[in-house]
């Protein structure tokens, strides 16, 4: 079932998002489980009389994807002037086929397609995740870019009783700017809304009430606001946490306890203004709300050696951050859109696809301070 706010979502990421023009061909890939918002976006195009293939695959694991893929592509040589290709994928709880459907687009041009890839891919990432403008994202996160690159320190305060001390270190580790702006040679992850590193140091305690987001399928409501997480940081590592709630406490107890479980390998922000309210689903969509998280387990950076199958975000509602010996600090629910140009050598995304290259010109964004 379709509504209003569903159907605008639809629309703001076929005009704002993927800027599809009417010369233009889609192919649209989805699993079982988002099957419903490939048919949307399917429907807008097909009203908009714009050529569209839709494929299915199965996630993770698809031995026909590649030549189900490869037989709905158009001749490279019918990609003239300023016509796109542009590839959207719809998934809720994973992403998959990278290497597949890099290989079989290595035959265009850069210039001549576009890769889109919807996580969360649910009603609510259309009925509000999608209704934030890129270009305000884009100048949201260079807001924040502009302010802590250059920063050694950062402290940091929820109102839900997040306290923390962090020192950063732009020139090892890089920043990462989820924007939603879509550029050439960089893949598009959907939802936007985010800015992040690797904290040098951190320490303090962390009291995550909005939710939590796991990279692994769970179907437990993940929303805190009445169960929040504690959690004790020194020196970069978990010490201790509470939770009321059994369940959650069980979750986060087993990813702990995962080797390397307990460091914190990532810093997060989040960006999204109309993410105001946390849905049950494990989803990237809660991550984008604007606050903080810290990203337990694996980290986003290329720079450090460790490995953990595991990454648990953890996430605040709102926040504010105090930059070096800056008395005013950044309001996270009030962000002002920067006039500053975002950096350019920012892509898109810290999420690596299962059994990908890891190519962080590719897979990963980042930038290096």
């Amino acid at each position: 079932m379709i509504d209003e706010k569903i159907w605008q979502g639809v629309n703001y990421l076929l005009d704002e998002y993927a800027m599809v023009k009417s010369e233009d061909q889609v192919i649209i890939a989805y699993t079982k489980k988002s099957r419903e918002s490939a048919a949307w976006v399917s429907h807008a195009l097909e009203l908009r009389n714009i050529e569209v293939n839709l494929i299915w695959m199965k996630p993770l694991k698809d031995a026909g994807f590649f030549d189900r893929f490869v037989n709905v592509l158009p001749q490279k040589e019918k990609l003239t002037g300023n016509k796109k290709l542009h590839i959207m994928t719809f998934e809720l709880d994973t992403l998959s086929h990278t290497n597949e459907i890099r290989k079989a687009l290595s035959v265009y041009k850069e210039k001549n397609y576009l890769i889109i890839r919807a996580m969360s891919a649910c009603p609510e990432l259309f009925s509000y995740a999608l209704h934030a403008k890129p270009k305000q994202l884009l100048a949201r996160n260079a807001t924040i870019l502009d302010r802590c690159m250059q920063a050694n320190t950062l402290r940091i305060k929820c109102l839900g009783g997040t306290d923390l001390k962090v020192h950063l270190d732009s020139e090892r580790f890089r920043w990462i700017s989820n924007h939603g702006v879509c550029r050439e040679r960089d893949t598009l992850i959907l939802p936007a809304g985010e800015v992040a590193t690797y904290p040098d140091c951190i320490e303090g305690t962390l009291v995550a009430n909005f939710a939590f987001n796991l990279n692994a399928i769970t179907y437990i409501d993940t929303r805190l606001e009445t169960n929040p997480i504690k959690v004790f940081i020194e020196k970069g590592k978990a010490i201790d946490f509470e939770c009321e709630n059994i369940k959650m406490k069980d979750i986060v107890a087993k990813c702990f306890k995962s080797p390397n479980g307990m460091n914190v390998g990532e810093l997060g922000f989040g960006t999204n203004y109309c993410v105001q309210h946390p849905i049950p689903l494990n989803s990237h969509i809660n991550e984008r709300c604007p606050g903080v998280h810290l990203g337990f387990g694996q980290h986003n950076q290329c720079s450090i050696l460790y490995q953990c199958n595991i990454h648990l975000d953890l996430i605040t509602k709102g926040g504010f951050i105090w930059v070096d010996e800056d008395s005013l600090p950044l309001n996270l629910d009030n962000i002002t859109a920067s006039l500053n140009p975002h950096p350019l050598n920012c892509q898109a995304e810290d999420v690596f696809a299962p059994n990908s290259d890891h190519d962080l010109k590719n897979d990963c964004c980042g930038i290096i301070g």
